[in-house]
C-alpha cells in the first residue's frame, strides 16, 4: 500500500506526508498550537531575503570547492549567503566582503573545530533577525527555488528543524547528571553533510545550549560533533523533533540513484567519494564528466540556462 500511496507525489508532497505521519506518531510539540484550518490561512510565500544561508568550509578548500559554489548557486543567492572559514584569504575577502566570516576556529576536522564553526553560524543568524537559518557544507549545491517552496509550506507557529537523517535509527549518547552519573539518551539529527534548516522560533529556544561558548560546551558534554549536537538540543532539551525530508542529499548516499527528472525538485545535492568511487548525480551535458566531475555546472545550466557561461546548447 505504501508504494501506491507515494507514487506520483513530488518530493515536497512526500516530505509533508512524512511530517504529518511523524507528528501523529510522536505527537511532536512543534505542531501544537495550530488551530484547525490555520495552516491554509497563515502560510505564505517565503522570500529568499528572509533566509540566512551559512556555508562551512576550511582554508584548504577555498580554491577547489568554493570557486565552484560561487560560480553556480551562490551567484543567485550571494546577498543571503555567508561563508564561515578558518583562514584568511585576500582574494576571497575582496570577492565576498563581509560575507566571508573568518572564525577563530581550528582548521582541524575535529568535534571541537566543527562545533566552533557551527556556534559562529548560529550566533550570526540570531544577530541577523532573519526568519530561517540554513546550514550547508562546501560540497553542497543549494537549489534556492526548491528550498523556498519547502520552507513556505510550514506555518510560522511551528518550531521547525528539517533535514535528512544519516542513520535509520536515533543516535545514542550519554548525558551527564548532577550526581556524577550519566543517563542514556537517544535522538534524531539531520546530517550536516546534506544541509538542514531551522526557523527563528526554534533557534531562539536553543540559545541556552547553542549561543556563544554554550554550543561547544554542549558538544563536549555529549562527545558528539556539531550536527549531532543540534539534534540533541532540539530533541533532548526542547522536546522537539527533526522533520525528516528526502529532498536533502549528502555524498554519503548513492547520488546516481536520483533520476534526472527529480533533480529540479531537490533542495540540496552533493558530490564526493562514496565506496571508493566518485559519487555525483547522473546528468547528461552540457559539460563532460571530465570538465565537470561534480556535475554542479551542468545542473546549474539545467536550472538556469540563461547563465552567461552555460554553453549555447543548454538554452535550446
Amino acid at each position: 500500500m505504501r508504494p501506491r500511496l507515494l507514487h506520483g507525489l513530488s518530493g515536497v508532497s512526500v516530505t509533508l506526508l512524512w511530517v504529518a505521519l511523524v507528528s501523529v506518531r510522536h505527537r511532536t510539540p512543534a505542531l501544537s498550537g495550530t488551530a484547525p484550518g490555520e495552516k491554509s490561512s497563515r502560510l505564505r510565500a517565503l522570500a529568499l531575503t528572509q533566509v540566512y544561508i551559512a556555508v562551512k568550509t576550511t582554508q584548504s578548500y577555498h580554491g577547489s570547492r568554493l570557486t565552484l559554489l560561487l560560480d553556480t548557486w551562490i551567484s543567485r543567492a550571494r546577498n543571503q549567503t555567508y561563508i564561515f572559514t578558518d583562514g584568511e584569504d585576500q582574494a576571497l575577502q575582496e570577492r565576498l566582503g563581509s560575507h566571508l566570516v573568518i572564525t577563530n576556529c581550528s582548521a582541524e576536522h575535529s568535534h571541537p573545530a566543527l562545533s566552533c564553526k557551527m556556534a559562529a553560524e548560529l550566533d550570526a543568524f540570531l544577530a541577523s533577525r532573519l526568519s530561517w537559518f540554513c546550514h550547508l557544507d562546501d560540497d553542497n549545491y543549494l537549489n534556492t527555488e526548491a528550498l523556498l517552496t519547502l520552507l513556505s509550506s510550514f506555518s510560522p507557529t511551528w518550531d521547525v528543524y528539517i533535514g535528512k537523517p544519516s542513520l535509520n535509527r536515533p543516535i545514542r549518547a550519554s548525558e551527564p547528571m548532577s550526581n556524577n552519573q550519566t543517563r542514556p539518551v537517544q535522538f534524531w539529527f539531520a546530517t550536516g553533510g546534506a544541509g538542514f534548516c531551522i526557523n527563528r522560533k526554534l533557534a531562539r529556544k536553543m540559545v541556552p545550549w547553542a549561543s556563544g561558548p554554550n554550543f561547544l560546551s554542549t558538544s563536549t558534554m555529549i562527545r558528539l560533533p556539531d550536527d549531532c549536537t543540534v539534534g540533541y538540543i532540539v530533541e533532548c532539551k526542547l522536546g522537539r523533533r527533526l522533520l525528516p525530508s528526502p529532498l536533502f542529499h549528502s555524498h554519503l548516499e548513492n547520488l546516481q540513484a536520483l533520476g534526472a527528472a527529480q533533480l529540479p525538485n531537490q533542495v540540496t545535492l552533493s558530490y564526493g567519494i562514496f565506496e571508493k568511487k566518485l559519487n555525483a548525480i547522473d546528468l547528461d551535458g552540457p559539460f563532460s564528466p571530465q570538465e565537470d566531475p561534480s556535475r554542479f555546472r551542468s545542473l546549474h545550466c539545467l536550472l538556469y540556462p540563461d547563465t552567461s557561461w552555460c554553453p549555447q546548447q543548454a538554452t535550446q
